[in-house]
């Protein structure tokens, strides 16, 4: 099983670019079960979850192809509306196929989801909504079934913030019968990106990227072509690598906006961060010896993402003070902690909050184990500032969703290398 080995101690200057967004290139791939003909996708990233949501759709009767960061997918009638476990069970967003086969075809039966066991994040939201659209539900052997010969618009209330609820919805609205609105949707850029993909392909959708969208359904998709966007939560990673390592770089390819809950962040606790000059769109962080701690509450977008607070912890552990960090969005998102407590940290954590005591300089290497995909690059990250050898096992999640991040790092001056 591989492993990444860092040795801390470099600053890390250069420039990097940012990959594709995971989070918006899965749910635009499942998208492509909607409509029959070729659909063409840029800027895909090479992930194990790409790999995993290609396999799916090929076992749905789609063609795949991926190339250069570049997927087709020629997308048919298929007999089989079953997503199986051993698909699923390898990501959460396997989920995803659920309302573009139930809208399209009648009929679905879909394995319960896996992915990183960061919490329940269970799908009752996605099957109420569902069931208001006129769906009958039923769960039994681990799968869900749902049948409805023709989904129905109507009023969708969520209780909490989903994402993936509110692009399953979006998806099986745009066939229904009729106008849906969903209420309290989320409002990542993701939930846009796809909106803006399946407006593309002939869907009448408005409101996408704030609280309320309308879609109004259709009786047909049509394929279509697309950029997915940058991926924010790498973005926010690799400028938090280049504050942990006290170096200096550019990180280019992105919108600023999208990540500026951690740059204010950054810039409160004392780093200087400027957007890229002469219309390239990016930032760069500028080196520093010492910073201040701070306090973070994890928040639905355009919050602090809670993606990104494994790595933001880190940084924490070496501030000069005392942060607490609020995970708000996941009851078990803190099993970095454990970890970091193996390479020096000083971190107490509860349910939801944990105090962590900075201590500048005070990290030092160990072997520690990944948990999760957000985890993994944490510990990657203090690696790079603990001294002497960090050895992070079992980062099969970090590939689920980073494109070669050790190679970007070493890019970068990171003394980091991949070992089995």
């Amino acid at each position: 099983m591989d492993k990444i080995i860092v040795q801390g101690g470099f600053p890390l200057y250069g420039t990097v670019k940012v990959s594709g967004a995971k989070n918006s290139a899965l749910p635009i791939l499942f998208s492509t079960l909607l409509a029959s003909g070729n659909h063409k996708l840029r800027n895909i990233p090479h992930l194990k979850d790409i790999e995993s949501t290609l396999e799916l759709l090929q076992s749905l009767n789609c063609e795949t192809t991926l190339e250069n960061h570049v997927v087709t997918v020629k997308t048919e009638k298929t007999k089989n509306l079953e997503a199986h476990y051993d698909l699923v069970r390898k990501m959460r967003a396997g989920v995803l196929c659920l309302g573009p086969l139930l809208a399209r075809y009648g009929f679905a039966r879909v394995s319960l989801p896996g992915g990183c066991a960061i919490g329940a994040r269970p799908i009752n939201l996605h099957l109420d909504a569902l069931e208001k659209m006129g769906a009958e539900i039923k769960i039994a052997e681990g799968y869900v079934e749902a049948t409805c010969p023709k989904l129905t618009g109507a009023i969708i209330v969520f209780d909490t913030v989903t994402v993936t609820g509110t692009e399953n919805i979006l998806m099986a609205a745009t066939l229904a019968q009729g106008t849906t609105r969903i209420e309290n949707a989320a409002k990542e850029p993701e939930v846009l990106d796809l909106a803006t993909y399946l407006n593309k392909m002939g869907a009448k959708i408005k409101g996408a990227g704030t609280g309320i969208i309308t879609v109004e359904g259709v009786t047909e998709l049509k394929a279509a072509e697309f950029d997915i966007m940058p991926d924010r939560i790498e973005a926010g990673t690799l400028l938090l690598a280049g504050a942990i390592s006290s170096g200096e770089i550019e990180i280019e390819g992105f919108d600023p906006e999208l990540v500026e809950s951690v740059t204010l962040k950054l810039r409160e606790i004392g780093f200087k961060i400027e957007s890229l000059p002469q219309g390239r769109k990016g930032l760069k962080i500028y080196s520093s010896t010492k910073w201040g701690a701070t306090d973070v509450t994890t928040a639905p977008f355009p919050g602090f993402a809670t993606d990104l607070q494994a790595q933001f912890m880190a940084l924490m552990c070496l501030a000069d003070g005392t942060s607490i960090i609020n995970e708000a969005i996941f009851e078990n998102r803190f099993m970095h902690v454990q970890e970091l407590l193996r390479l020096g940290a000083d971190i107490s954590p509860r349910t939801h909050v944990a105090i962590v005591r900075g201590k500048p300089g005070g990290l030092t290497g160990a072997p520690v184990m990944a948990t999760d995909l957000r985890a993994s690059a944490s510990l990657v990250l203090a690696g790079l500032a603990a001294r002497g050898q960090t050895t992070v096992s079992r980062i099969y999640h970090l590939d689920r969703g980073y494109e070669n991040l050790e190679k970007k790092l070493a890019s970068l001056g990171a003394n980091i290398q991949r070992s089995q």
